[in-house]
């Protein structure tokens, strides 16, 4: 397994992804080669929590233009991590 850090690239803050956080659920980008056990094992290493489930999802790139140019946006794969009833994350710190 790779380290923890280079795995979970950043978490996905989002109008759906902000309301899925009341029912214990978040989104993350992570490392297109990471398998789901590797994502849990991060995610509870990381943050201290205990992860219940995880669904992946591979987003491709979405085709678009600049001025001539024709080309995508990178492809990326996201993570919806379930947490145990009563754990949670602080993805904005002490506000």
């Amino acid at each position: 397994m790779k380290d923890a850090r280079s795995l979970i690239i950043r978490p996905i803050v989002s109008e759906k992804s902000y309301g899925m956080m009341e029912q214990n659920r978040y989104t993350f980008e992570v490392d297109k080669r990471a398998s789901k056990p590797e994502i849990a094992r991060a995610v509870e290493e990381i943050f201290g929590v205990t992860v219940t489930d995880v669904n992946t999802m591979n987003v491709p790139g979405k085709p678009r233009r600049v001025r001539y140019n024709k080309g995508y946006t990178r492809s990326w794969k996201k993570a919806v991590v379930t947490l145990k009833a009563g754990d949670t994350i602080d993805l904005f710190g002490n506000q």
